[in-house]
């Protein structure tokens, strides 16, 4: 593996790493604060001395991590808008100067709000793989990202009351202190708007129509991409001739057998077992036709089948409606 690869996977690891640790920080910080609020400090903890022992406290120190720091998350994204305006024809696909520098401004509030956001999604992340449970990786989102409503709430509502915690806890401690957890307390108490609107494509059309946070691929696609984005089209309107996935497949020999080329082997023994998987088998085995079983299967379970090729066998192998007696394509 080349090492540009390792040190990718490494900050990888790091990101998931620290969040936890950022996590632990931002609580000893509050714990040290409502102590210096409440708890009066000992300037004589051996006994009677003719020298107190006063509490250290290191402004200097405090001001050179803060640099440092500020200087860590700034420097690559000035150093960037720097080598983009070195290039005219990037330049001029990002919006131009003005426009790419209010990108950067705004791509970097979002970002700010948005990490306290991601520490504590990744540090639960951790948690759970730490105590042997299921961190809920799923798939990604393929389409425009946007999620509903509700959804947003019930995966944001404990990132919101945090903030809303350390917020009030900062506030009756001492004012200074809220300023300075400002940008954690509001990237917190506003995860939920933050989630839809970051989220939602009209937001991003609408930045894209005013020239912020573009980039020149949306002005002169590669050929690649703008292949992929004929091949989508074609897709779309065989969508709206033929159906869902699965009749495709049921009228598309070729299709079927390719697609079945492209699994993975088949599981071996030891190796965790796929609950949806088994759900969709005992779907496909009730039912009376392979759309029967379609229908009542999950979004889990029908990524399940379609990634196993004993279910995707024994789906093939029912008839495709109860009235149609034609069987499917053999496996």
């Amino acid at each position: 593996m080349h090492w540009i690869n390792r040190l990718h996977l490494l900050m990888g690891i790091g990101s998931y790493i620290t969040a936890p640790l950022w996590l632990m920080f931002l609580a000893a910080s509050v714990l040290i604060s409502v102590q210096a609020r409440f708890v009066r400090p000992d300037y004589f903890p051996a006994g009677r001395s003719l020298f107190p022992v006063w509490p250290v406290i290191d402004p200097v120190r405090a001001m050179w991590v803060f640099g440092g720091t500020m200087g860590v998350l700034l420097v690559p994204k000035l150093l960037s808008y720097i080598a983009l305006l070195l290039r005219p024809e990037e330049r001029s696909g990002c919006g131009g100067s003005l426009r790419a520098f209010l990108s950067v401004l705004m791509e970097t509030t979002i970002a700010g709000l948005l990490a306290p956001v991601a520490m504590l999604t990744q540090t639960g992340h951790v948690s759970a793989i730490l105590f042997g449970r299921d961190a809920g990786w799923r798939p990604q989102r393929r389409d425009d990202g946007a999620m509903p409503f509700n959804e947003v709430v019930r995966l944001y509502s404990r990132h919101t009351c945090l903030g809303l915690l350390l917020g009030v806890t900062a506030w009756l401690v001492s004012p200074y202190l809220v300023l300075w957890m400002s940008p954690v307390v509001l990237g917190l108490a506003l995860a939920i708007p933050l989630a839809a609107l970051t989220a939602a494509n009209t937001a991003g059309t609408g930045l894209g129509r005013l020239g912020l946070l573009r980039t020149p691929e949306e002005l002169q696609p590669p050929a690649v991409l703008a292949k992929t984005g004929v091949l989508y089209r074609e897709l779309k309107a065989t969508e709206r001739l033929i159906g869902n996935a699965l009749e495709r497949l049921a009228h598309d020999r070729v299709l079927a057998e390719e697609h079945r080329r492209m699994l993975s082997p088949p599981r071996r023994k030891g190796d965790p077992i796929d609950v949806p998987l088994l759900i969709a088998l005992a779907h496909i085995e009730e039912a009376d036709a392979g759309i029967t079983a379609w229908s009542v299967m999950s979004r889990e379970e029908r990524i399940a089948v379609l990634s196993n090729a004993e279910a995707f066998d024994r789906l093939l192998a029912r008839p495709l409606t109860v009235n149609d007696q034609r069987q499917l394509l053999p496996g």
